[in-house]
């Protein structure tokens, strides 16, 4: 059913583009994922510690909910992001309070001033390893000194592996958890505050257990990040 199992001119299967597939999931995203008990935790952290009025990114912002809203109730100053277009209109429908943008984090303008935080919940895994490496020191890098990088992925040891998600066909990379801490602290610079491994099952039919890797980083008052 649907293009994610008719074979391609290119050999892959249906084996689709971030893009492309979160186009296609759309607000089933949102059922599925919208109540992650760590994922609200982590937001929660993250306001208790924010001054008002905070410059917020939200990287792989999908349809705005539950992050983007939530930080944008909380009073900041949030700015989504995301490559999909479903979601970008989504996300400004249900959250008019923040501001969304079609555009891939590897291609993202940070405003002079930089961010207090960003969030990047599971937005990555869709890249190759080397470029989820250059997107965690972009992010790190937009961080004003002090600035807090809250970050979730789903930890493991793979590249280029082709998986079923949500009915879909995609290639997927990954760290594992040791790896990705490393990544935080050497390659971003980041101190990490706190991390935490958890395991949830998406509330979609059939839906199977992911262990999850959620971070709490900040960027040194000092500067260099």
């Amino acid at each position: 059913m649907g293009a994610e199992h008719e074979e391609r001119a290119d050999g892959t299967r249906g084996v689709l583009g971030a893009a492309e597939l979160f186009d296609g999931v759309g607000i089933a995203y949102e059922r599925a994922f919208g109540r992650l008990p760590a994922q609200l935790a982590a937001v929660k952290w993250l306001t208790g510690r924010l001054p008002a009025g905070a410059r917020v990114l939200d990287v792989g912002s999908g349809t705005g909910r539950p992050v983007a809203a939530l930080l944008a109730a909380a009073g900041y100053d949030v700015t989504g992001i995301d490559v999909s277009r479903t979601m970008v209109e989504l996300a400004r429908e249900q959250v008019p309070e923040a501001r969304f943008e079609q555009v891939d984090v590897r291609d993202h303008t940070p405003p002079p001033e930089g961010y207090d935080a960003v969030c990047a919940f599971f937005p990555l895994l869709m890249m190759e390893r080397k470029e989820q490496v250059l997107a965690l020191r972009r992010m790190a890098s937009w961080l004003v000194p002090g600035g807090l990088l809250v970050s979730a992925t789903v930890p493991a040891d793979v590249e280029g592996l082709e998986i079923t998600w949500m009915g879909r066909r995609a290639r997927v990379s990954s760290f594992s958890a040791e790896a990705y801490l490393g990544l935080l602290r050497e390659e971003c610079g980041l101190q990490v505050l706190h991390h935490d491994l958890s395991v949830f099952t998406p509330e979609v039919p059939g839906g199977e257990p992911e262990e999850h890797l959620f971070c709490h980083a900040r960027r040194p008052a000092g500067g260099a990040g």
